[in-house]
């Protein structure tokens, strides 16, 4: 019996996989798809979400979840629409931030974040980067946000952030990056 739980043992371990790694992408708005979670404080007022994020340059889907997993809400963004869908209500509006205020009450800069996430400025405004020794992005000025990155998934100059903290106007959003998977 124990050599039949060694050779089980050892087909699992045969069969699991490494996990990807993913470096940032060369260009800005590349596809890029991670979990994590996100707590946001404004004021007195202070939410905290799981956050499932696909992006692709034509679309965008962002489940936010409550802590056993639940769909709290549901943003997307296509050619057509920008939608998010909560508590049985679906709701439209002409950009992604005023859509989670209008819904939710508080908002992420999800237009610029989606190239934040990956350490690159959001295109057609200025924006002004510092670096650490390593050559990874530690601090980024644009559109009024000041984002600190504290954490990426490797030393290297190209990995991606794991680690993000936002901060304007009195708000601060605080994202962590549990998994990025490859697209």
């Amino acid at each position: 019996m124990p050599r039949f739980l060694l050779l089980l043992i050892l087909l699992l371990t045969g069969c699991a996989t490494a996990p990807v790694a993913v470096q940032r992408p060369l260009q800005a708005d590349a596809p890029f798809a991670f979990n994590g979670r996100v707590a946001v404080k404004q004021g007195d007022k202070r939410e905290s979400a799981g956050v499932r994020w696909e992006h692709r340059a034509e679309a965008d889907e962002i489940l936010l979840l409550a802590p056993l997993g639940q769909t709290m809400a549901r943003i997307r963004r296509d050619a057509q629409e920008i939608t998010l869908e909560a508590s049985g209500k679906r709701y439209t509006a002409q950009d992604m931030e005023s859509l989670m205020q209008q819904a939710l009450g508080w908002q992420l800069p999800l237009s610029g974040l989606r190239y934040w996430v990956t350490a690159l400025p959001a295109p057609g405004s200025e924006s002004s980067i510092e670096r650490d020794a390593n050559g990874q992005v530690s601090m980024l000025q644009q559109q009024g946000w000041e984002i600190g990155y504290s954490r990426y998934a490797a030393a290297a100059p190209d990995a991606l952030p794991l680690r993000l903290k936002l901060q304007r106007d009195g708000m601060e959003v605080v994202l962590l990056i549990d998994e990025w998977e490859a697209q």
